[in-house]
């Protein structure tokens, strides 16, 4: 990937808001992950104040590239990965046209540039200690369930994660991306990089790449730009 300038403001370099960068980003001490070293110290007294509510709170997914996401897309476009429906459950049958697959994608999926993911600022949490031995989270809904191994980290999020700078950008439908309520934004960060992704930014980045369904993406991308991109909570 492309390094971006180093610079205080170089998150909101067109390259790092759309993952072809990743000179943002640091690894998380203890993990794999990586985030933007400004989410360090506020996601630990985080995870510090959940452990004293017995939560084990644990980041498992953070920055991903705009080629992973890219990858994804793929897959799913191309029937290698599931798709999910509304409901989260796999969708069948799936659609039969290049629209209606654009579509059932982007309900759990971001199109590749246009992540919140590629920012280094959103990050997706469980409850380890919540989980069964062995048991592997699924990030879905119904985890967070009042009947979920995660409700209880459901309810503490709702009350205390704005107390340490993040809130929740998929906290309902809004005609776009699907409620996710495992899904953690660092608000004095990210709130700059979705403003500054604007439409010829993502436009930009699509162009040249070996997107499936790009014919359709890009004439649906001023819909896709402001249901998907900008259709979400402000904190």
């Amino acid at each position: 990937m492309t390094a971006a300038p180093a610079n205080p403001s170089e998150l909101l370099h067109e390259l790092a808001l759309t993952g072809r960068c990743s000179s943002h980003v640091q690894v998380l001490p203890g993990t794999k992950l990586r985030l933007h070293p400004a989410l360090f110290a506020p996601l630990e007294a985080m995870r510090t104040a959940a452990a004293s509510a017995g939560i084990a709170l644990e980041p498992v997914s953070a920055f991903r590239d705009f080629a992973q996401q890219l990858g994804i897309w793929n897959a799913k476009f191309r029937g290698e990965r599931v798709l999910l429906g509304r409901d989260g459950t796999p969708l069948q049958p799936r659609p039969s046209t290049e629209p209606g697959l654009v579509e059932a994608i982007l309900l759990w999926s971001a199109l590749p540039g246009a992540s919140r993911h590629h920012w280094g600022t959103d990050l997706d949490v469980i409850d380890r200690a919540a989980l069964a031995p062995g048991r592997q989270p699924q990030l879905l809904r119904a985890e967070f369930a009042v009947d979920g191994p995660f409700a209880r980290l459901e309810a503490w999020l709702s009350a205390h994660c704005e107390e340490f700078g993040f809130y929740r950008p998929y906290d309902r439908d809004r005609g776009g991306v699907q409620p996710e309520p495992w899904h953690l934004s660092y608000a004095p960060l990210a709130q700059p990089a979705l403003e500054a992704l604007s439409l010829e930014v993502l436009r930009e980045a699509l162009l040249g790449v070996d997107l499936a369904g790009a014919a359709t993406v890009l004439e649906k991308l001023p819909d896709i730009h402001a249901r998907y991109v900008r259709g979400v909570a402000r904190a």
